[in-house]
């Protein structure tokens, strides 16, 4: 891997978007790690709901949940940007593994709330991040105060090294159980609402299995493993924050970053 590259490329986009920018990228072909503001918190924004559906997950696996449980979808529990469950009728449900496909694959806020709610809130998704060996990631709030990404406020937020590695250790390694490792890949592959960002960016013939994330003070976030054709999986965590530049213009640094990974991997 070429870290002068991707040292070059960040510095780049950081400067361009006036923005902080925080980057991390794990090669478990070569073992190396490369990161730009690595250890700094950043708002966690819809990057949550990856690490709260492997939270799910992890309770299924220990049949403490059962994913095909139906969760009513009450009126009142609707939240902003809840394309799937705002279509649910009066008095209809969705199972637990509905839920989870759409908060991760659609990023559906209520689904993500009843997902939360599923597993015990904010405290249990925090002790889950601290049981994989992640001592950053918190959450705190539900969607989507938790999106308000204030300066300083280190409620609901991560570093991109501990996100990489969760996300590592989440989909790569033996936390979650086979079936459910391949189920939360599944839903990242389906990810219907970040084409803009690093799917626009790493050549067409990458497997991509992501989750974005954005918030107030120009937040914008992406966790993702793609895996390049004969290579193993690379880890990638995107994290910016502290900008006045649009959203299209965080996707279009995001992209531009894939580009040079890409190129640093050749």
């Amino acid at each position: 891997m070429d870290t002068g590259i991707l040292d070059l490329a960040v510095t780049q986009e950081e400067t361009t978007l006036q923005a902080r920018v925080g980057v991390a990228v794990i090669d478990t072909d070569s073992g190396l790690t490369w990161q730009h503001r690595g250890d700094e918190r950043f708002p966690l924004n819809s990057t949550h709901k990856a690490f709260s559906c492997a939270a799910v997950l992890a309770q299924a696996d220990r049949h403490k949940l059962n994913l095909e449980q139906a969760i009513p979808i009450e009126r009142t529990a609707l939240v902003t940007y809840s394309p799937v469950t705002e279509r649910v009728p009066p008095g209809g449900t969705l199972t637990l593994r509905e839920l989870c496909r759409a908060a991760v694959s659609i990023s559906d806020n209520t689904a993500a709330n009843l997902a939360l709610d599923a597993i015990g809130g904010a405290r249990t998704f925090t002790a889950f991040m601290r049981s994989i060996g992640d001592d950053k990631t918190r959450l705190d709030r539900r969607e989507p105060e938790l999106n308000e990404a204030t300066p300083g406020d280190a409620r609901d937020t991560t570093t991109p090294i501990a996100a990489a590695r969760s996300l590592q250790t989440l989909l790569l390694d033996g936390v979650l159980s086979a079936p459910a490792r391949n189920e939360l890949t599944q839903w990242m592959l389906g990810d219907q609402v970040a084409d803009a960002l690093l799917r626009a960016g790493l050549p067409r013939d990458w497997q991509i299995a992501d989750k974005s994330g954005a918030g107030g003070h120009g937040s914008r976030s992406i966790i993702a493993v793609v895996w390049p054709p004969k290579r193993s999986a690379v880890i990638v965590a995107i994290y910016i924050t502290q900008t006045a530049a649009s959203m299209s213009a965080s996707n279009q640094a995001v992209s531009r970053i894939g580009s040079a990974l890409a190129k640093a991997l050749q």
